[in-house]
């Protein structure tokens, strides 16, 4: 859906109204609604988009960036969405003010490196208990809400575990219907076209 490192809200409205293989909406509203989701989760720097105003050229930059708030968002807005990564880097490099004179970090120049009370040499460090290093988790959805639980898995699971320092997530998705009737030409058509687009790293059908 990407032109870029953004695309236009009402570009993406109409491409849903134009390309047979996308979703097919009851509304602009619908999309209006999922875009207003996507930018409330607090795992958006991984699962969505953020949003801007416009982009200033000039600058090379996009005005009034945000990413995981609730906001109003009409169908007609003006607005971009922002690839997260491309979002997330203007964010810190425009947050990133170090303050000149502040105060600097490590041992006082003369002094020791540990300070207070029994602190010193042959003084033994406490032992910290050794805390999880991994994580995983395999749950199934039901196929009818996927979007209702994927979101609070989001926000309940994956939120706190992206929220920690230095972590890396990794979330696969593993689809597998069977269907004893046979699929049509235009669902197998229609479903490997989405999957292609939507970057699937594996997927097809099987006649056995």
């Amino acid at each position: 859906m990407w032109r870029g490192d953004h695309v236009a809200v009402k570009l993406l409205v109409e491409d849903f109204a134009r390309y047979l293989y996308l979703p097919r909406l009851a509304g602009p509203e619908v999309l209006a609604q999922a875009i207003r989701d996507g930018m409330a989760l607090l795992t958006w720097q991984t699962d969505t988009f953020g949003y801007a105003e416009s982009y200033d050229e000039g600058g090379g930059r996009y005005r009034g960036l945000r990413g995981g708030q609730v906001m109003s968002l009409s169908a007609d807005s003006p607005g971009l969405l922002v690839k997260p990564d491309v979002a997330r880097r203007q964010m810190d490099a425009e947050t990133a003010t170090p303050t000149p004179g502040g105060p600097t970090t490590g041992p006082t120049p003369g002094g020791g490196g540990a300070t207070g009370p029994g602190a010193g040499p042959g003084t033994a460090k406490p032992s910290l208990p050794v805390q999880p290093k991994r994580f995983h988790g395999t749950v199934t959805l039901d196929p009818t809400r996927v979007g209702r639980d994927s979101s609070r898995i989001a926000e309940e699971v994956i939120a706190h575990l992206v929220g920690l320092v230095g972590s890396t997530v990794t979330v696969t998705l593993e689809i597998e219907a069977k269907i004893p009737s046979g699929a049509t030409d235009s669902v197998v058509r229609t479903v490997t076209e989405n999957s292609r687009t939507l970057k699937f790293s594996q997927q097809g059908f099987e006649k056995d």
